[in-house]
């Protein structure tokens, strides 16, 4: 009778995982596009993220083209590079203010190594991150001094930005348009 409950327990927990799973690949699809493979990029785009602003502040790109986006945080705090429309960034920038009461950040780093949710405040259920984690597909935290990448498969959509939803940061101009032609 252990051995059946036992595998029982087994079978649920398989399927959980595989539907976090879906979930998670399904939620990595945009309608302007999905994250993209290094070695299939068409060309890179150095982009300098300084203290609230990025350079260059447009970025013209091709329906279909894949890009690899080097940025370098050559400002004193932590900034983030995310690609979505406005009300994404606005829905996005709620997620970083409840990261930040969390203590997951700080103005200088992410603190991501066995960090405790019990610090959470206010009601989470509709949010839509599970844990506290910042893995969107679409979007990287760049430490002071650091350099990382992104590369993106753009699709056909309007309306496209790229933005740093550190609170206060979009608000003060951290915010750049993208043209997909």
């Amino acid at each position: 009778m252990k051995a059946k409950f036992s595998n029982l327990i087994v079978c649920i927990s398989l399927l959980a995982l595989s539907a976090v799973s879906m979930a998670s690949e399904k939620a990595a699809n945009f309608d302007f596009g999905h994250r993209g493979a290094p070695e299939k990029a068409d060309r890179t785009i150095e982009v300098k993220i300084g203290d609230l602003y990025f350079e260059p502040s447009r970025i013209d790109v091709k329906d279909g083209e894949t890009v690899r986006f080097v940025l370098k945080n050559e400002g004193l705090v932590l900034h983030e590079f995310n690609l979505g429309t406005s009300a994404a960034h606005l829905a996005h920038r709620k997620e970083m203010v409840e990261m930040f009461k969390s203590g997951y950040l700080t103005a200088m780093k992410v603190n991501d190594a066995d960090h405790d949710m019990a610090g959470m405040e206010g009601d989470m259920h509709d949010m839509k991150m599970p844990s506290m984690n910042h893995s969107d597909a679409n979007s990287v935290l760049i430490e002071p001094g650091q350099t990382k990448e992104l590369v993106w498969t753009f699709s056909k959509a309007s309306g496209l930005q790229f933005a740093c939803n550190i609170p206060g940061h979009y608000q003060k101009g951290m915010v750049g348009q993208v043209a997909i032609n």
